[in-house]
């Protein structure tokens, strides 16, 4: 054990909080009055064995006192709680900084906040389109302006000399006047002409006169000369200038002498259209003014799916591509098309996804007698009283991109205000790594650069650093709730980075996750900027990388759980290469490692997915072996969540008569589906929806423990059922916090805090209930028990510790049976799932499932990667398949298939680079995961 790590609290007293951040007899949940200093302004890295105590020593102590020294410092109305709120457990916190939490959970389900939202680029989006911003006419293309006095004024200076003109405005009828009462009014008002066909009239001849010409046909006639280029007559033309806009309702007509004439508009229009002018409100989805009239600002509609319709794009129209039209009742739909296929040239023998997008143009909107898909779903849509209808119309029916906006969520007429050519809908539906040479190229005239010169630098800071943190590939319009918790904690990371705060404490939660090795030099890269503005930055984090190009170490440990909450290293990457005591130095140092399957197991039967082209994947085939591991992966954004999360789950849970989502675009999937009896998603959602649900009851071993209880000597005297003993029903349970242990208070202007609760002191049951006592320990404090102390407390209960088991075998013998849902982090949601499902397996031997894992090594240090390996072959072993999305080195190597996508992420991505073992693998010369994985496999 390093010498630093014998530090005592008597050393921690000397120390200077100017320097260090002092951190003395910590005792939040398992840690064990850890003294720890932790230098300031410097990359830090929080490590040790999952469940070491890491988290609880930076965010339930170092975060927690930080944000109660913040809430201090604010009203009486938020200090009135500062007397219930929960001070960390420790003796004391020197020298702490203003701490900014930035965590792994995508905690928004806002269906309006976006990437571009919540890193603040949308808002000086609108700002740069609302202040330079140039709308152009849909029609023509051209500029729209307002024409001014001074435009008309030059336009007659331009005229040749001598030029004879005349100075109009059409006459319009107002307040629902006659024409003859209207030129009654304009004789009044001082005018004495007219122009018919050019012509001048007087106004007193055409009262006169018994038929009154035609309204198209008059105007008013304001004022007449010709260009003689003299100063003083400027000032006459643009009074009468300004009188014709004034009595044309914004309209001024130049008639020369042959009649012609130019029209000059102070409205803000063009070819025949009035605009709206820029402003910020014309850009902003969340304000009524400026979200689309179709789908109120959210992007989709309830309309036709086009993958629905046409299902499968190998397919001819001949050969039926067109779903809806292959019964004989609808193939009257499409005679006239084949009638007229010479004639139109539309090759109906040809697949759909050779056609040309005027033919498929042509396909949706009909062509003389042919009416068109469009044309056909509008008559199903008027025949909707009758039932067979209703049910062929909602086959093909789904959530699709609003075809007016695009998905923008802006009104149509946002799309006119354009810099460059790009309007803000084009922008925010391009990659990240599409708009920054946008922007870097981006040339616009003096005046302009002087408006917009601050709010471009903004911009593209924030782009820039979005691209630094591996996150190029996403677009501006990309839904919050749809990201991952590495990607929302990334962009996080990249928002306090383009907010330049410096003096500030960020305490990270593993922001490598979902990121490939590739990307994570960046990440370090950025993270190394955010320190070197002056400010603390903590990691809690296990990537070997991020560990490696750290200022200093913090090593929490031995083990996990109860034999955890010890510090027992803290220095520098150097000082660690000379440790051999902790796990992390062990693996580091090269001592433990896991080792490379002796052998890859070979496979026959397999699943064929065809065609797959959601998103950015590039139509692509690709085969998963079945009983094998078979690992997918490539870089950040190159397809891999896509690939098998919304089209291989989706579309063989629909193979299965599974419900779920409609899987995305591809032509078939084929292969050995017979053998295949289920399939399962185990992502890192939480294990329920309720902040009540936890491990013990998710693997069903409560059951057991609450029928012990019920067993008892003295519960059988009052009777007690074994229901009481469950904080989910009422009976037992502390009625006061609903058996949560926890009230929620309400706080105006900030987070809302969670408070013990005070009749039960957060042990979620009533009194006479915990009396109740098994080997000395009542219902709560089993709860409370970690699973591995669990397995020792319950050892001769076969059928209680048979379900615990599989939670330790994952890597989870740390957490508490009780621990609440809401605590457990994405990848500790996750194995708790496998566990589950280690359980059931081995209850029942004669299915086949294919399970699929996103990413399950989060928030796993080396050390228990090797027990995630062992739970999923056993898996495999039993009779399974099992399919892992990951970027995890140790995972992949381990793999008896792997599956790359790229080269890289987002539209440069979607490509199938390779399939085969690790061993081909790296054999490849141009391969990201190639690169990386040579020298684990050396």
């Amino acid at each position: 054990m390093s010498t630093a790590a014998l530090m005592t609290p008597l050393d921690i007293d000397k120390l200077d909080p100017k320097q260090f951040i002092l951190i003395k007899g910590a005792r939040v949940n398992n840690l064990k009055s850890l003294s720890v200093a932790i230098p300031r302004n410097k990359l830090v890295v929080i490590t040790g064995l999952s469940g070491s105590g890491k988290s609880s020593l930076a965010f339930d102590t170092l975060f927690a006192e930080g944000q109660r020294m913040y809430v201090e410092s604010l009203s009486s109305y938020a200090r009135q709680f500062l007397g219930r709120m929960e001070k960390p457990e420790v003796d004391y916190i020197k020298g702490i900084s203003p701490a900014i939490a930035i965590e792994q959970k995508a905690n928004t389900r806002n269906p309006r906040s976006t990437v571009g939202t919540i890193t603040e680029i949308y808002d000086y989006l609108k700002l740069l389109f609302a202040r330079i911003g140039k709308t152009y006419s849909p029609v023509s293309g051209e500029l729209v302006v307002r024409d001014t006095i001074s435009d008309v004024v030059d336009y007659i200076h331009e005229l040749p000399s001598g030029s004879r003109f005349m100075i109009a405005c059409p006459l319009h009828l107002k307040d629902g006047r006659g024409l003859l009462e209207e030129l009654k009014i304009l004789l009044q008002k001082g005018y004495t002409r007219v122009i018919i066909d050019g012509r001048p009239e007087y106004i007193e001849e055409l009262l006169e006169m018994e038929s009154s010409p035609s309204i198209t046909d008059l105007n008013v006639l304001i004022d007449r000369g010709e260009n003689q280029a003299l100063v003083e007559d400027d000032y006459r033309w643009a009074d009468s200038v300004q009188t014709a806009f004034y009595e044309g309702d914004g309209i001024c007509w130049v008639i020369l002498g042959d009649k012609s004439h130019t029209s000059f508009s102070d409205r803000f229009e063009r070819d025949g259209m009035s605009f709206q002018e820029p402003n910020i409100n014309l850009f902003s989805f969340n304000n009524p003014f400026g979200a689309c009239r179709t789908c109120e600002g959210f992007g989709k509609v309830l309309g036709v799916d086009a993958n629905l319709v046409i299902p499968n794009k190998e397919l001819s129209v001949f050969d039926g591509a067109v779903a809806p039209w292959r019964s004989e009742t609808m193939k009257k739909w499409l005679q006239p098309l084949l009638l007229n296929t010479s004639e139109w040239e539309f090759p109906i023998h040809r697949s759909f996804r050779e056609l040309s997008q005027g033919q498929v143009d042509l396909l949706w909107e009909g062509k003389g007698a042919f009416k068109g898909l469009h044309k056909f779903f509008k008559y199903l849509a008027t025949k909707s009283h009758k039932i067979q209808y209703r049910v062929l119309l909602s086959r093909y029916r789904g959530r699709t991109v609003c075809p007016d906006c695009r998905g923008s969520r802006l009104r149509v007429d946002a799309s006119y205000v354009k810099i460059e050519g790009r309007s803000i809908t084009d922008l925010v539906l391009m990659s990240v790594d599409e708009i920054l040479p946008f922007f870097r190229r981006l040339n616009l005239p003096e005046q302009d650069l002087l408006v917009a010169n601050r709010i471009l630098q903004e911009i593209k800071n924030r782009l820039e650093y979005l691209s630094k943190v591996g996150l190029g590939y996403l677009n501006l319009n990309r839904l919050t709730a749809t990201l991952s918790g590495g990607e929302y904690q990334r962009i996080r990371l990249a928002t306090s980075l383009g907010s330049a705060l410096v003096g500030s404490m960020y305490i990270l939660d593993e922001p490598s996750i979902g990121l490939h090795p590739r990307d994570t030099s960046r990440l370090i890269d950025v993270l190394k900027s955010l320190r070197d503005l002056g400010n603390s930055v903590i990691i809690v984090e296990h990537e070997e990388e991020v560990i490696k190009h750290a200022d200093y170490l913090i090593d929490i440990g031995p083990n996990a759980g109860t034999h955890g909450g010890e510090l027992v290293f803290s220095g520098t990457i150097d000082q660690l290469t000379k440790e051999i005591s902790t796990h992390t130095a062990r693996f580091l140092n090269g001592i433990d490692s896991i080792p490379i399957p002796s052998k890859r197991r070979k496979w026959k039967d397999k699943l064929c997915l065809e065609g797959a082209r959601a998103h950015n994947l590039k139509s692509i085939s690709v085969q998963f072996p079945l009983d094998t591991l078979t690992v997918v992966t490539g870089v950040s954004g190159s397809g891999k969540s896509t690939l098998v999360r919304e089209i291989l789950f989706p579309a063989l849970s629909r193979i299965l008569d599974i419900p779920g989502k409609i899987p995305g675009g591809f032509d078939q999937l084929t292969g050995d589906l017979n053998k295949v009896t289920q399939v399962v998603m185990i992502d890192q959602n939480p294990i329920g929806k309720s902040s009540r649900s936890n491990p013990v009851t998710y693997v069903k071993a409560y059951d057991g423990i609450r029928q012990l209880f019920a067993s008892q000597g003295l519960a059988q005297q009052r009777n007690y059922k074994p229901s009481l003993f469950s904080f989910n029903v009422e009976g037992g349970r502390c009625e006061e916090c609903m058996g949560e242990g926890l009230v929620h208070i309400e706080m105006q202007f900030m987070a809302d805090i969670q408070l013990t609760c005070e009749s039960c002191k957060g042990k979620r049951f009533k009194d006479e209930i915990l009396e109740i006592e098994f080997h000395g320990k009542h219902i709560a404090d089993v709860l409370a028990l970690t699973v591995d102390d669990s397995l020792e407390f319950f050892k001769g209960y076969n059928s209680i510790v048979r379900k615990l088991q599989p939670l330790q075998d994952v890597g989870l013998g740390y957490i508490t049976l009780g621990q609440s849902s809401n605590s457990l982090s994405g990848g500790e949601a996750q194995r708790v799932k496998l566990a589950s499902f280690l359980v059931k397996t081995s209850a029942d031997l004669q299915q086949h499932v294919v399970f699929i894992f996103d990413e399950p090594t989060t928030g796993l240090h080396f050390h228990d990667i090797q027990k995630l390996l062992s739970a999923l072959n056993a898996l495999i072993e039993q009779g399974n398949t099992v399919i892992v999305i990951e970027h995890n080195l140790e995972i992949i190597k381990s793999g008896d298939w792997i599956i790359d996508l790229g080269p890289e992420g987002g539209d440069k991505g979607g490509a199938l680079c390779f399939s085969g073992t690790p061993e081909d693998l790296i054999r490849l010369a141009d391969n990201h995961t190639a690169q990386y994985l040579s020298s684990k496999l050396s």
